[in-house]
């Protein structure tokens, strides 16, 4: 099994912050289903602040290339992910639409 880590950040605003945990707090199953179909065993995501951290963990039929063919062609994935950008920024360096950047493992006890 594969571990990826990215990042994230939310729009530094406490109420938009809060609205945010309360969406994840109760994902939409349309959502939780297009997770567990592409491959995603286990996802996690963690806050600091406005930073976001996510830890996924894939099986071998994972591929974000098929994730994101599969996300644009699901009308309540686009939904859901056209809601979440009202919370969201992109990171410094992050390319035009780009949400989440995939982070560089350094160390590795």
């Amino acid at each position: 099994m594969k571990r990826y880590c990215l990042a994230l950040d939310l729009v530094d605003d406490k109420k938009l912050i809060e609205e945010y945990k309360h969406y994840h707090r109760s994902v939409w199953p349309e959502i939780k289903e297009s997770i567990i179909s592409s491959g995603i065993e286990n996802m996690e995501i963690y806050l600091l602040d406005n930073r976001l951290f996510m830890i996924m963990e894939v099986n071998e039929s994972f591929s974000f290339d098929e994730k994101a063919k599969a996300d644009l062609a699901n009308p309540k994935v686009q939904e859901w992910e056209t809601l979440m950008w009202k919370f969201q920024q992109a990171l410094p360096g992050a390319k035009p639409g780009e949400k989440w950047i995939l982070m560089d493992q350094i160390f590795k006890l």
